[in-house]
């Protein structure tokens, strides 16, 4: 199985840092997961405009078939004006209706306010379903204040436990998909 993450902050290294850790959680509940990062920072989306994919850009194209081509997907995104990220949502603009159908889709978001945790609730659990995506129940906010200054690195235990239950969840939700299909 590959479970590719996404990271849409297009500033800063937190909500990159966090998805990662996702990731790296993922590999060692089963070490036979390949795991790919995609930070939109190191690409260059095109600005969405109805074009059919083939009309847009190299590095469009390569991030939505490395998507596309995922098991299963992990989005993190900085919360901005109580929104997802603008780079997070025009990238997904790039994808077909059922682009996300028996994938597991798990979302992590980051932000300077505890409200912000409804974003991915109510907006970014809303565009996931729309792609077909699967849910899990786990999602993680992580409030700045859980950032040590410096390093980005996570200093809260409980985000980091409840991150690599997220992992879990996700990585048994997937399995679960996969044998139901075969």
């Amino acid at each position: 199985m590959k479970l590719v993450g996404v990271s849409g902050a297009l500033a800063g290294d937190k909500t990159s840092a966090v998805v990662n850790d996702v990731l790296v959680y993922a590999r060692r509940f089963d070490s036979n997961i390949k795991t790919e990062l995609i930070d939109l920072r190191d690409y260059e989306i095109d600005f969405f405009n109805g074009a059919p994919l083939a009309d847009y850009n190299e590095d469009t194209w390569n991030v939505v078939q490395k998507i596309s081509s995922a098991d299963f997907l992990i989005f993190g995104t900085p919360i901005y004006q109580a929104s997802i990220s603008g780079a997070l949502k025009n990238l997904f603009d790039h994808f077909p209706e059922y682009a996300f159908k028996h994938k597991v889709t798990g979302m992590i978001a980051t932000g300077w306010s505890d409200k912000h945790f409804l974003v991915m609730e109510y907006h970014l659990r809303s565009i996931l379903s729309y792609f077909k995506g699967f849910v899990p129940t786990n999602n993680v906010f992580v409030h700045n204040s859980a950032f040590e200054i410096d390093s980005d690195e996570i200093i809260d235990e409980r985000v980091s436990e409840r991150i690599q239950q997220l992992a879990e969840e996700m990585v048994s939700l997937q399995r679960g998909v996969n044998n139901r299909q075969a």
